[in-house]
C-alpha cells in the first residue's frame, strides 16, 4: 500500500507540474492565447495543495518554476510574474482551510502575493544593482514594444503604428506611474477568478471548499463610493502626483466595482434562468468589449443607491 501511493503522489506531482510547465509555455510563446492561460495557471496548484497537502503540494509549484527557468534559459524579471501567478493558487488554498470570508480571503491573498512580489523585486534590483524605478521602466518598455510588433503582425495599418511609436514615451511614462494601481487591480482579479474557477474543479473531486454563500448578492462596502468620488475629484486638481493619486485609487476601485457588477449580472441570469451557452457568450462579449466592460462597472458603483437586486441593507462590519 505504501508503494501504491508512494506511486499515485509521484503520478500527480507530475501531472501538475506538467500542466503547470504547458501553461507557462503558452503564455510565453503567444500572447492571445496567453491571457487565457494566465487565468488557469493558479488552478494546478490550488487542486494539488488541497489533494497533497501543504509539504507535497508547495512542490508542483516550485518545480513547475524550475523548469520555467529552464525554458527562459535563466533567471529574469518575468519569472516574477509566473511567480505570482502560483503564489495566487498556493495562498488561496491555505485560506481555504480557514473559512474566512471572501473578503478577507481576497484582501489576505492579494496582500500577500503583492508583498511578495515587491521583496523579490527589491533584492532582484539590488543583485542587479539597479533602481527599481529604472528596472520597471524598461521591463515597461519593452512589453510595450513586443505589444506594438503584435499590432504589426496582425496588420494594423502604418498610420497607426507610427502614431503609436511617436507616443510610446508618453506611454510608458503614464504606465510606469499607474503601475501600482495596474499590480493591485491584476492581483484581485486574478485572485478573484481563480477563486471562482476553483470551486467547480474542487468540489467536483470531492476536496474541500469554503462556503462563501451566494456570491451573485455580494455588494461592496458603502463607504467606498465616498472613496471613488473623492479619487474622481483629486483629478480636478492641477498638481501631477495629486492625480497620478487619484488615477491610481480609481483604477482599484473600478475592479472593486466590477465585481459587484458581475454580481449584479450573476444575479439576473439565475433569476431569469438563462441558458448556459448564452451566460457564456454575454459574459465573453463583457470581456471583450470595453464599452460592454464600462456598464458593467457603472452598475456596480450606482447600485449603492439604485438597489438593483433589491437586496435588503445590511449594514457591514
Amino acid at each position: 500500500m505504501p508503494r501504491i501511493a508512494s506511486s499515485e503522489t509521484l503520478r500527480d506531482l507530475a501531472i501538475g507540474i506538467g500542466i503547470t510547465s504547458i501553461l507557462f509555455a503558452i503564455t510565453l510563446q503567444s500572447p492571445i492565447l496567453g491571457f487565457f492561460c494566465t487565468v488557469c495557471i493558479p488552478l494546478p496548484t490550488i487542486y494539488y495543495r488541497a489533494k497533497l497537502g501543504r509539504k507535497i503540494g508547495m512542490l508542483v509549484p516550485l518545480l513547475a518554476l524550475f523548469v520555467l527557468v529552464l525554458m527562459l534559459g535563466g533567471v529574469s524579471i518575468d519569472i516574477l510574474y509566473f511567480f505570482e501567478l502560483v503564489l495566487i493558487g498556493f495562498v488561496l488554498c491555505e485560506l481555504f482551510e480557514l473559512n474566512l470570508t471572501i473578503e478577507k480571503t481576497m484582501a489576505f491573498t492579494s496582500a500577500a502575493v503583492l508583498s511578495a512580489g515587491l521583496i523579490i523585486l527589491v533584492l532582484y534590483s539590488s543583485a542587479e544593482a539597479t533602481g527599481i524605478d529604472t528596472l520597471v521602466a524598461g521591463y515597461v518598455r519593452k512589453n510595450i514594444e513586443a505589444t506594438v510588433a503584435l499590432y504589426e503582425s496582425m496588420g494594423m495599418s502604418e498610420e497607426n503604428l507610427h502614431l503609436i511609436n511617436d507616443s510610446l514615451d508618453n506611454i510608458q511614462y503614464v504606465l510606469v506611474r499607474i503601475i501600482p494601481a495596474l499590480s493591485v487591480a491584476s492581483t484581485l482579479f486574478l485572485t478573484w477568478t481563480s477563486l471562482l474557477l476553483s470551486r467547480a474543479l474542487l468540489k467536483n473531486r470531492g476536496l474541500s471548499y469554503p462556503d462563501f454563500g451566494p456570491l451573485n448578492v455580494w455588494k461592496a462596502y458603502d463607504h467606498l463610493v465616498w472613496v471613488a468620488i473623492g479619487c474622481g475629484l483629486m483629478l480636478l486638481i492641477p498638481y501631477r502626483p495629486i492625480k497620478l493619486l487619484g488615477i491610481n485609487g480609481l483604477l482599484v476601485l473600478m475592479m472593486v466595482y466590477f465585481f459587484q457588477g458581475i454580481a449584479i449580472i450573476s444575479f439576473y441570469f439565475q433569476k431569469k434562468r438563462f441558458p448556459r451557452l448564452l451566460r457564456i457568450f454575454l459574459y465573453s462579449l463583457i470581456a471583450l468589449q470595453q464599452v460592454v466592460l464600462l456598464v458593467v462597472i457603472g452598475l456596480g458603483f450606482f447600485d449603492m443607491w439604485l438597489n438593483f437586486r433589491k437586496l435588503k441593507v445590511v449594514k457591514k462590519t
